[in-house]
């Protein structure tokens, strides 16, 4: 207990430093963890020292750090906004998927020369966007509440709703495990909002928070029913999120409570631990592949994404904005990283060179959006600088 409570203090530390990185340059904190980790990896790196990064609590408390924030960027969703604006969401979710998957595997393939089968992973790896990073991003800005911020929200889902379905059909097969997942998902998400507002009407509004271990033992049932059937626990907690959004979402007390433990507790230790994994030296040593993995999805997102957005009238900040936080990566490409690498698809440079790839789409579209695309104008105005 003694060795895993100064674990547990030095991933906090960490989380402090962030925070105060990211307040003084007016940065997204979750973008500031991942660089912390990263440096934090290359210091501790040949001392000996061990912060328990591959731990089991430390996996299980990322993972529903993961889970939670997807959760609270469904919840947020407008259902109202997604039925007025499902052109742009369909539009922007599918090329922001298209586009990369189709583009990176033909440049993993013909650039750099992998086999089709690891060409293929890297197009799946390299196609997502972050709905953890774009949430993250949104809440601290205040976008989550604007429609514009909903409907890139929504985009995101359909982004990585065709990542998962095309790891699914190209690496694993399609099982009874699978029919089982999807049945059981559906009657969830038909029965849920049904049942949620009477079950809070009954015993919420309480000390106890009925409410919040109420929605744990669902998205982590879910979430375990998901892992059983070969897919991944976030997508049905995005989708969970989604249906719930006409009662946990309109519960602003509820919000701010599941924020409080998500940001200041879970996401901490998600997006330290994805920095952690980033091996500096390895994109030293091969720094035109990571060039090239990193500038194929930026590229085809760019030249997917920004037609559709002026296709649909956004001005120019707007569309840009959009593109380049379609062009972020973490949580799925992350997953698809790993799935190629366990089951032999790719192999342990061409692991740490996506990997790389990933978190730097996390990062860098994001500081360039923030930086110079951020349409000030859509902001709240507690937001807005004096």
């Amino acid at each position: 207990m003694l060795e895993t409570l100064l674990q547990a203090s030095f991933w906090f530390l960490l989380a402090l430093i962030s925070t105060i990185i990211a307040t003084k340059l007016r940065l997204a904190t979750a973008l500031t963890e991942i660089a912390v980790g990263a440096i934090a990896s290359l210091a501790i790196a040949g001392t000996g020292i061990s912060i328990g990064e591959n731990d089991l609590w430390i996996k299980f408390i990322a993972s529903v750090g993961a889970i939670m924030l997807t959760f609270l960027a469904g919840a947020e969703l407008e259902p109202d906004v997604l039925k007025v604006r499902w052109k742009e969401t369909m539009g922007i979710g599918l090329i922001a998927f298209i586009a990369p998957f189709l583009g990176c595997t033909a440049v993993a393939h013909y650039i750099l020369g992998w086999s089709a089968k690891a060409s293929w992973l890297t197009g799946v790896a390299l196609s997502t966007t972050s709905v953890a990073v774009v949430y993250a991003v949104m809440l601290e800005l205040g976008l989550n509440k604007t429609e514009f911020g909903k409907v890139i929200l929504a985009a995101c889902f359909v982004n990585d709703l065709g990542t998962v379905i095309a790891l699914g059909l190209i690496f694993s097969p399609f099982t009874t495990n699978s029919l089982i997942f999807m049945a059981v998902m559906i009657v969830v998400a038909i029965l849920v909002p049904f049942i949620t507002p009477k079950i809070f009407k009954k015993f919420g509004n309480k000390p106890s928070e009925f409410e919040t271990k109420y929605l744990l033992f669902i998205l982590f049932g879910i979430g375990a029913l998901a892992l059983w059937s070969g897919s991944e626990a976030v997508l049905p907690a995005y989708i969970i999120g989604m249906v719930l959004a006409g009662t946990v979402g309109k519960d602003s007390q509820l919000i701010r409570r599941l924020r409080t433990l998500t940001i200041g507790f879970l996401t901490p230790i998600y997006f330290l631990r994805a920095g952690y994994f980033v091996s500096i030296p390895s994109i030293i040593a091969a720094p035109i592949a990571l060039l090239v993995l990193l500038s194929g999805k930026m590229i085809t997102k760019i030249a997917g994404v920004y037609p559709v957005t002026k296709l649909f009238k956004f001005r120019h900040k707007e569309g840009m904005y959009t593109t380049l936080l379609m062009s972020t990566g973490l949580t799925f490409g992350s997953i698809s990283a790993l799935f190629g690498l366990t089951h032999g698809i790719i192999d342990q440079n061409q692991y740490s060179l996506l990997i790389a790839a990933v978190i730097g789409s996390a990062v860098i579209p994001t500081i360039i959006a923030n930086a110079f695309y951020l349409p000030k104008y859509l902001l709240p105005k507690t937001k807005k600088e004096g």
